[in-house]
């Protein structure tokens, strides 16, 4: 055997042991990304416990772990009902989100005087807080659900607006020009070569948005609460509060989170889904 050949031998096993690393490190990466916050989650309702035990806290103060279950149990189908109205105003809020903030962008996009003329007034809304807003909306707004749903809306609308303008205002300037050159019209520009540019913007968006729009239903619940309506998560935790019923608000509160954790793991599933076979940041890297 040649000395070429010892080489190539030696650089083929090289390979070999850095590919099954490589592997190795991957399965490892794949097992922590679900088990590790499953693990600090256990250590914390642990934590949690011990610390409600070791101090004699009363249930009034801070109730344990197993009185916050004991309430999901037993109140289950009134907070599952509270559950389904918070969510139902979340979804709606979030496809109004979509319409109008993705149709306002692409308006923008097509007349500048039409964005120089109305987008600084989307960011008044944007900055304005929806808590101050929400007590005009339910003054001069009839229905309570028509309400809530506005101010959600209101909430989640912008980053789908801001996010979308950015995409379809960031097409690579050497194939704008090269539609350009094949006489492309506005139409064929758009749909063949703005928009898909665009949403890899749009679904990170999208992702802000359907956390907001939560963050909004649930400020519009606790302001239309007060005023005689509401059975949402949000009014559950309030009037919990008013009863000292610590343990259902904490209850309710986990099932508003659960609903958010829901929201963004389906809205990322949804983004992988849409740029998995062409988008750099869902490609799977080699090596």
């Amino acid at each position: 055997m040649s000395l070429a050949d010892d080489r190539s031998l030696a650089l083929a096993g090289t390979r070999d042991e850095d590919e099954i690393r490589r592997a190795r490190a991957a399965r490892i990466e794949r097992l922590a990304k679900w088990a590790l916050p499953v693990v600090i989650m256990c250590l914390a309702i642990l934590g949690w416990g011990w610390i409600v035990t070791a101090n004699e806290i009363p249930h009034y103060i801070l109730p344990g772990p197993d009185r916050v279950w004991e309430s999901l149990v037993t109140d289950w189908g009134m907070l599952i009902e509270a559950a389904y109205l918070t969510g139902w105003i979340t979804l709606a809020a979030l496809v109004m989100a979509v319409v109008g903030g993705a149709g306002l962008a692409i308006l923008f996009n097509q007349s500048k005087m039409l964005e120089l003329s109305f987008y600084p007034y989307a960011v008044i809304l944007q900055v304005t807080p929806v808590v101050s807003i929400a007590p005009l909306i339910f003054i001069y707004v009839d229905s309570k659900i028509a309400g809530m749903l506005l101010c959600a809306w209101l909430v989640a609308f912008f980053p789908v607006l801001s996010s979308t303008t950015l995409g379809l205002n960031s097409v690579d300037h050497n194939l704008r020009d090269l539609f350009r050159i094949y006489g492309a019209n506005r139409w064929q520009r758009l749909r063949y070569l703005q928009l898909p540019s665009a949403l890899p913007y749009f679904l990170g968006g999208l992702k802000i948005a359907g956390g907001l729009s939560l963050i909004g239903a649930v400020v519009a619940e606790l302001v239309a609460g007060t005023g005689g309506i509401g059975s949402g998560l949000a009014f559950r935790i309030q009037e919990a509060g008013y009863r000292l019923n610590i343990a259902r608000m904490f209850a309710a509160l986990a099932l508003v989170a659960a609903m958010g954790v829901f929201i963004f793991a389906a809205l990322s599933v949804l983004s992988h889904l849409l740029l998995r076979k062409w988008h750099e940041s869902a490609l799977r890297k080699e090596g």
